[in-house]
C-alpha cells in the first residue's frame, strides 16, 4: 500500500498540501486495515507506516505500509486447497482477499473524500468511481487490488462484478461518520508527529483512543 508522488509529472502544490494529501491517504489504509477488520472478526495483521520525505526530483515523494495484509498470513497449503474448492479454506481466502482488496482501495479513497470537503465538492461513488483513484495517488493500489482479483477470479466480467463490489463497500466505509472521524484524527497526528516511522502498536492504541472518544 503506497502512495507516491513524482514530482515532474504532478502540478506544483506546496509542500503542506502534499502531506496532507499523503497524511489521508495513509490514514484510510489503517482505519480500514485496523477498524474494518475487527468488525469483520479477521485476524489481526502486524503493520507499519513508513515515509520518505525527501523533496528532490530524483526521489519519488512517498508513504508506504509494510505489511497490513491479510492474505500473506495464510498458509500456501490453505490458499492451494481453496482452488481445488475446499469449503473452509475457499471461504477463509475469499474473506481474505476481498478484506485486502477493501483496504487497498480505502487510501485513495480517503483521499478522494479530503479533497471533496477541502474544495466544497460532493463526494459519491459516481462522481469518485474506481478509475478516478488514480488521480489520488491510488495507481499502485489499484494494480494490487486487479493482481489479486486477476489471480483468485478467472471470468473477467465476474471480476469487475466484484470489484465493482468491494468498491462500494470501501466506499461505504469510509462515507461512514465513525470511520471518517477517526480518519481525519490519525491524519491530524501523522501531520503533527512528522515521524518517519508509525509502529502498528502506536498505530492502534491512537486509534482505539479516537473510537473510545
Amino acid at each position: 500500500m503506497q502512495r507516491t508522488y513524482y514530482f515532474p509529472h504532478t502540478p506544483v502544490t506546496s509542500s503542506k498540501e502534499r502531506h496532507n494529501h499523503i497524511a489521508y491517504h495513509e490514514a484510510g489504509h489503517v482505519a480500514a486495515i485496523y477498524i474494518r477488520n475487527r468488525e469483520q472478526q479477521l485476524p489481526p495483521v502486524f503493520f507499519e507506516i513508513n515515509f520518505n520525505c525527501q523533496q528532490s526530483a530524483d526521489y519519488p515523494f512517498f508513504a508506504r505500509i509494510e505489511g497490513g495484509r491479510l492474505i500473506e498470513n495464510l498458509p500456501v497449503a490453505e490458499i492451494e486447497n481453496s482452488h481445488l474448492g475446499f469449503g473452509a479454506e475457499k471461504l477463509s481466502l475469499q474473506q481474505a482477499y476481498e478484506a485486502d482488496v477493501i483496504n487497498l482501495l480505502a487510501g485513495p479513497l480517503a483521499e478522494a473524500k479530503f479533497v471533496a470537503l477541502r474544495d466544497d465538492e460532493v463526494f459519491n461513488p459516481q462522481l469518485v468511481n474506481i478509475t478516478a483513484l488514480k488521480n489520488y495517488g491510488g495507481y499502485s493500489d489499484l494494480e494490487q487490488a486487479y493482481a489479486y482479483l486477476e489471480y483468485f477470479i478467472s471470468d473477467a466480467r465476474e471480476r469487475e462484478l466484484k470489484v465493482e463490489a468491494l468498491f462500494m463497500r470501501a466506499f461505504q466505509f469510509i462515507n461512514h461518520p465513525k470511520n471518517w472521524h477517526c480518519i481525519q484524527n490519525f491524519a491530524n497526528y501523522i501531520l503533527n508527529n512528522e515521524q518517519a516511522n508509525i509502529s502498528c502498536e502506536e498505530a492502534s492504541l491512537v486509534l482505539d483512543r479516537f473510537l473510545a472518544g
